[in-house]
């Protein structure tokens, strides 16, 4: 029979791997964006980890004002790229989109332009118009190479949901995204923004930005996914739960080691 001394040296080291396990559940379940930590004075109620291009959006919806504060971050694909992040209120591909785009290039900090995607055509170095009066642009550079774009857009009022799309390129011409890739994570980078309520996911449509050629609706991908609250996680509120479950456990293991 094992004596206590060798017995409860085994109970801590069962303790120490639940709580392991329990710790990293609860990171996973918060999500990879619960981690992200921006500047002091940006902090978002809801936070999505998107389905393509290893993206994230983080977002404040604020109904009473029709106003949305995000923060999209994603990796250009090439070390003097282009992020960009748009909603389309009228299509599903990106066609259409009113985007925010913020351009690395060879400068040290991110510049962010506004584009009213009209069509499959380059886009210019300028800014243009969006439906959605756009304030507090900004970009920085974020972990692992990433770039945090940021903004503020003043949505129609009773917008309940709306479509996205959001990309990625390698370059920067005269101030200009160049065209980015056409893989399948790229054709696929959209999804339905659920900003209160429900609504179902968008039909397949292929997205494409700067430049690309426009492919037959319902040629490439899926249906897009549904981004909500539910599914991008409040990262307050995993947290919450999953301390919860792992003070329960370590509740439980402590009374079982004190009886032995």
């Amino acid at each position: 029979m094992a004596s206590p001394t060798a017995t409860v040296p085994r109970h801590m080291a069962l303790l120490v791997l639940v709580l392991a396990a329990a710790s990293a559940r609860l990171a996973s379940a918060a999500g990879a964006c619960a981690a992200e930590k921006f500047p002091a004075g940006k902090t978002y109620a809801t936070c999505s980890d998107l389905p393509q291009l290893g993206a994230a959006l983080h977002w404040t919806y604020d109904e009473a004002k029709s106003s949305l504060s995000v923060a999209f971050v994603a990796a250009p694909a090439g070390p003097n790229g282009w992020v960009a992040w748009a909603l389309n209120p009228t299509g599903e591909g990106m066609a259409g989109a009113q985007a925010l785009v913020a351009l690395k290039g060879s400068s040290s900090a991110p510049a962010v332009k506004t584009y009213n995607i009209t069509g499959y055509v380059p886009l210019g170095g300028a800014s243009t118009p969006i439906a959605f009066p756009a304030t507090e642009l900004a970009a920085d550079a974020g972990s692992g190479g990433k770039i945090r774009l940021y903004g503020k857009l003043q949505l129609k009022k009773g917008m309940k949901a709306v479509n996205q799309v959001w990309q990625v390129g390698t370059s920067v011409t005269g101030g200009a995204p160049d065209k980015h890739a056409f893989a399948a994570g790229n054709l696929a980078a959209k999804a339905k923004l659920v900003l209160s309520g429900k609504a179902t996911a968008p039909a397949p449509a292929p997205a494409a930005m700067a430049g690309g050629p426009a492919g037959p609706a319902g040629s490439v991908g899926g249906a897009g996914a549904a981004t909500t609250p539910a599914a991008g996680k409040s990262a307050n509120a995993a947290a919450t739960v999953g301390v919860s479950s792992v003070a329960g456990v370590a509740l439980a293991l402590m009374g079982f080691l004190a009886v032995l």
